[in-house]
C-alpha cells in the first residue's frame, strides 16, 4: 500500500515550509528593527511641557521614560556606538576566520574528489550497484565529482548560517538594551525576536538547500537513489567540518577574552563585570558573538544536515529507495518541514499570546516554549507518519530487510523528541540557580576556590547520568523498531524543533550582550537588573540548547555508524579481535586529546590576555579612575590572533584521524574508532558544558543576591564571590570551547567515514595487507 501524500503534494510541501520559515523570519526581523537606535525628541523641543500639552496620558507616559532616562542622547548614542564596534570587531574576526576554513575547504574538497574518484580508478563506465549486485549503478567518478559538489554546499550553508547569526545577534544586542528601560518584557521579546530570526533561517535554508541538492542530483541520477543518497552525505560532511571550526575558533575567541577580563578586572580590580575602564570587555562582548552564535549555528546546521544524511542513505537501500517511493523517501525532510510549522506556532505563545511583566516570569517562559514545541511536534509526527508513509514497509538491517510499520517510526521520532526534552530538563535542573544543585556549589564558595572546583566538578559528572539513560533508551527503542533508519529519524527527531531550539539558545548571547552594553553605556542600576535577570536564563538555556546538540549528536553520529558499517561490508564489529579493540581504546582516547588541546589554547590566549589587561591598568594613567579610554582594539587583536593560529590543531586532528586509520589499517579498526570516540565524547561533553553552566549560574547566583542564602554568600567582591568567579573562569572554556565542539567531534568523525568508505572497503588497511 503506498503513502497517502501524493508525490506532488511532497514535492510543494517541503519547499513551501523553507519558505514560511524564512518569511516568518523576516517578520521577526522587521519587527526588532522597529527598535529605534537613535534618540527622538517629541513634542516641539523636547520639552516635558510640550508633551504634556498635548494629552494627560502622554505626560505620564513622558514621566516614565524620563524617569528611565529614555530620552538621553547620549545613552542612546553611546549605545549605537558599543554596538557597531561589537559588530565591527565580530565581522572582521570572522571573515579573517573564513579565509583559513575556505582553503581548508578547497583542499579537502579536492582530496574527497581524488580518493572517492580512485576507488573505480576513474572509470566513467556505469558499475554493478553496491547493495542490489543486479542493477548498475553510475560510475564511481560520479559519486565523487557530486559528493564534492554536495560538501561545498554544505560547508558554504554552515557558514552563511554562522555569519548570518552573527549580523542579527549583533544587530539585536544594543536594541535589547534599549527596550529594557521600558520594562523586562519588552527587552525579552525583542532578544527572543532576534533569536527567533536566526532559528528559523537556519532551519529552512538548511532544509531548501538539501532539498534543491536531491532534486538537481537526481537529474543525473535517475533511478540511482543508491547513489545519489551516497554523494548527497556530502552534505553533512561539509556542514560539519565548518561548525568544527567555527566552534573551536569562535569558542577560543571569547573565552580568551572572558578569562582575561574577570581575572583582572573582577579579581584585581574589583569593578564590575562589562565595565567599560576594562580593556577586554569589548573583545569578551565581540566573542559572544562569534563562540555562541556563529560557533553554535554552524553546529546545529551540521546536526540537521548529518541526522537527514544519515536517514536518507538507509532510507535508499530500503524499499523506499529500491522501490523509488518519492515521499516515503523524503519523511526526514517532511519531519523537519513539519517542525518549522510547529516551531512557528510555539514562538507565537513566546512574542504575542503571553506577556512577561515580571523578572520571575523569564525562565518559565523558556521552559514553556520547549514543552509547546514538543507537544506540538508530536501532533505533527502523527500527521507525517499517517500521510507520507506506507502501512508497512521494509528498511535495510544489515544485510537484510526488516518488515517495519509507519507507527513504528514514528514512535521512533517522538522517543528522539522526548529524549531531547528530558536531557533538556535534566540540564536545566543541574545548571540553573533556582534548584539545589547549583546552590550548594555557590554555597560551597564559603570555603574558597578549591571546595566550588570540586563541588563543581562532582555536579558535571553526576548530571551525566539521566541523560545517558535517556540516549541509551531512545537508541535501544528506536533500533529494536527500525534498525539504523529508526536511530537516525530519532535523531530527526529531537533536532526537529531546531528553530525553537536555537531561539532559545540565541537569545542568551544577545542578553549578555545587552548587559554589557548597559553596563557600557553608563545605564541605571535597575535596567543593569533587568538585563542580568534576562541573562541568567539565558545562561540556563544556553546549557539545554548544549544538552540537545550532545544528545542528538550521539544518536547522529550513531546511525551514521551504522550506515558506514553497511557501506564498508563489514559483517559484524567484534571487540574481541584485535584489530576493532585498538581502534576502541584510541577512539575513547580522541576526546581527551582534543579537549586538551582546546582547553591549553583558551589558557595560553587568556595568560596574554590578562598580561595585557594588566598593562594597561598598570600604565595608562587615568584608566582607574574613568578620565582616559582603555586600548580595545589591542585586546580584540590578541584573541582573534589565538584563535585563528590554535583552532587548526585540534581541527586537524579530527579530521585527519579517520583518514589515517581507515587508509592504514582499514575498516574494521576505524569502525573500532568511532565506537569509542561517540562513548567517551558524549559523556566528557555533558559533563563540561554542566559544570561550566553550574560554575557560571553559581557565580550570578551569588551577584544577583535575590534569596536570603544568597546574600549571605555576596555581595559582588566578597571573598565567597571572589572565589565563585574563579570557578566561573575554570569552567568557561569548558562550557563553551571544549564541550560544545566534542558533539562535533564524534558526528564529524563518522560522517567523514561514512563518505570516504567506498575507498577504505577497496584500499583501507594499507599495513595490514602486509602482515
Amino acid at each position: 500500500m503506498a503513502a497517502i501524500l501524493p508525490d506532488l503534494a511532497t514535492q510543494v510541501l517541503v519547499p513551501a515550509a523553507a519558505v514560511v520559515g524564512i518569511a516568518f523570519a523576516v517578520v521577526q526581523w522587521v519587527l526588532v528593527s522597529k527598535v529605534k537606535m537613535t534618540a527622538e525628541r517629541r513634542g516641539g523641543e523636547g520639552s516635558p511641557g510640550a508633551a504634556a500639552g498635548k494629552d494627560g496620558g502622554a505626560a505620564s507616559e513622558y514621566l516614565i521614560e524620563e524617569e528611565e532616562g529614555l530620552n538621553e542622547h547620549n545613552v542612546v548614542e553611546k549605545c549605537s556606538e558599543i554596538q557597531h564596534a561589537i559588530s565591527e570587531g565580530a565581522t572582521s574576526f570572522l571573515f579573517t576566520e573564513y579565509k583559513y576554513v575556505g582553503l581548508f575547504m578547497g583542499i579537502f574538497a579536492v582530496l574527497i574528489f581524488l580518493f572517492l574518484g580512485s576507488v573505480e580508478g576513474f572509470s566513467t563506465k556505469s558499475q554493478p550497484c553496491h547493495y542490489s549486485k543486479d542493477r548498475m549503478c553510475k560510475p564511481a567518478l560520479a559519486n565523487a565529482i557530486f559528493s564534492t559538489v554536495a560538501f561545498v554546499l554544505g560547508a558554504v550553508t554552515s557558514l552563511v548560517s554562522g555569519f548570518l547569526g552573527m549580523k542579527i545577534a549583533t544587530y539585536a544586542n544594543a536594541r535589547t538594551t534599549l527596550e529594557a528601560r521600558k520594562g523586562v518584557g519588552k527587552a525579552f521579546i525583542t532578544a527572543f525576536r532576534s533569536g527567533a530570526v536566526m532559528g528559523f533561517l537556519l532551519a529552512a535554508s538548511g532544509l531548501v538547500v538539501l532539498y534543491i541538492a536531491i532534486n538537481l542530483f537526481g537529474i543525473y541520477y535517475g533511478d540511482d537513489w543508491e547513489g545519489l543518497f551516497e554523494a548527497i552525505t556530502g552534505y553533512g560532511l561539509g556542514g560539519s567540518s565548518m561548525a568544527l571550526f567555527g566552534r573551536v575558533g569562535g569558542g577560543i575567541y571569547t573565552k580568551a577574552a572572558d578569562v582575561g577580563a574577570d581575572l583582572v578586572g573582577k579579581v584585581e580590580r574589583n569593578i564590575p563585570e562589562d565595565d567599560p575602564r576594562n580593556p577586554a570587555v569589548i573583545a569578551d562582548n565581540v566573542g559572544d558573538n562569534v563562540g555562541d552564535i556563529a560557533g553554535m549555528g554552524s553546529d546545529l546546521f551540521g546536526s540537521y544536515a548529518e541526522s537527514s544524511c544519515a536517514a536518507l542513505v538507509v532510507a535508499s537501500i530500503s524499499s523506499f529507495g529500491i522501490n523509488h517511493e518519492f515521499t516515503p523517501m523524503l519523511y526526514p525532510l517532511l519531519i523537519s518541514s513539519v517542525g518549522i510549522i510547529a516551531c512557528l506556532i510555539t514562538t507565537l505563545f513566546a512574542t504575542d499570546f503571553f506577556e512577561i511583566k515580571a523578572v520571575d516570569e523569564i525562565e518559565p517562559a523558556l521552559k514553556k516554549q520547549l514543552i509547546i514545541s514538543t507537544v506540538v511536534m508530536t501532533v505533527g509526527i502523527v500527521l507525517v507518519s499517517w500521510l507520507g508513509l506506507p502501512y508497512s514497509f521494509t528498511i535495510f538491517n544489515f544485510g537484510a530487510q526488516k518488515t517495519v510499520y509507519n507507527w513504528q517510526l514514528f514512535l521512533c521520532v517522538a522517543v528522539g523528541l522526548w529524549a531531547g526534552l528530558i536531557i533538556g530538563f535534566v540540564t536545566e535542573y543541574y545548571t540553573s540557580n533556582a534548584y539545589s544543585p547549583v546552590q550548594d556549589v555557590a554555597d560551597s564558595c564559603r570555603t574558597g576556590a578549591a571546595t566550588n572546583v570540586i563541588f563543581g566538578l562532582a555536579l558535571g559528572y553526576k548530571s551525566v547520568i539521566i541523560p545517558i539513560f535517556a540516549i541509551a533508551f531512545s537508541i535501544f527503542l528506536s533500533f529494536s523498531l527500525a534498525a539504523m533508519y529508526g536511530v537516525a529519524v530519532a535523531a530527526l527527531g529531537m533536532l526537529s524543533t531546531i528553530a525553537t531550539g536555537l531561539a532559545i539558545d540565541a537569545y542568551g548571547p544577545i542578553s549578555d550582550n545587552a548587559g554589557g552594553i548597559a553596563e557600557m553605556a553608563g545605564m541605571s542600576h535597575r535596567i543593569r537588573e533587568r538585563t542580568d535577570a534576562l541573562d541568567a536564563a539565558g545562561n540556563t538555556t544556553a546549557a539545554i540548547g548544549k544538552g540537545f546538540a550532545i544528545g542528538s549528536a550521539a544518536l547522529v553520529s550513531l546511525a551514521l555508524f551504522g550506515a558506514f558499517v553497511s557501506r564498508a561490508a563489514i559483517s559484524t564489529v567484534d571487540v574481541l579481535t584485535p584489530k576493532v579493540f585498538i581502534g576502541l581504546i584510541v577512539g575513547a582516547m580522541l576526546p581527551y586529546w582534543f579537549s586538551a588541546m582546546t582547553m591549553k589554547s583558551v589558557g595560553s590566549a587568556a595568560l596574554k590576555m590578562v598580561e595585557e589587561v594588566r598593562r594597561q591598568f598598570n600604565s595608562i594613567p587615568g584608566l582607574m579612575e574613568g578620565t582616559t579610554k582603555p586600548d580595545y582594539a589591542t585586546c580584540v587583536k590578541i584573541s582573534t590572533d589565538a584563535s585563528i593560529k590554535e583552532m587548526i590543531p585540534p581541527g586537524a586532528l579530527v579530521m585527519l584521524s579517520p583518514l589515517i586509520v581507515g587508509i592504514f589499517f582499514g575498516v574494521e579498526t576505524l569502525s573500532g574508532l568511532l565506537a569509542g570516540a561517540l562513548v567517551s565524547g558524549v559523556q566528557i561533553a555533558i559533563s563540561a558544558s554542566n559544570t561550566g553552566g553550574a560554575w557560571d549560574n553559581a557565580k550570578k547566583y551569588i551577584e544577583a543576591g535575590a534569596s536570603e542564602h544568597a546574600r549571605t554568600l555576596g555581595p559582588k567582591g566578597s571573598d565567597c564571590h571572589k572565589a565563585a568567579v574563579i570557578g566561573d573562569t575554570i569552567g568557561d572554556p569548558l562550557k563553551d570551547t571544549s564541550g560544545p565542539s566534542l558533539n562535533i567531534l564524534i558526528k564529524l568523525m563518522a560522517v567523514e567515514s561514512l563518505v570516504f568508505a567506498p575507498f577504505f572497503a577497496t584500499h583501507g588497511g594499507i599495513l595490514f595487507k602486509w602482515f
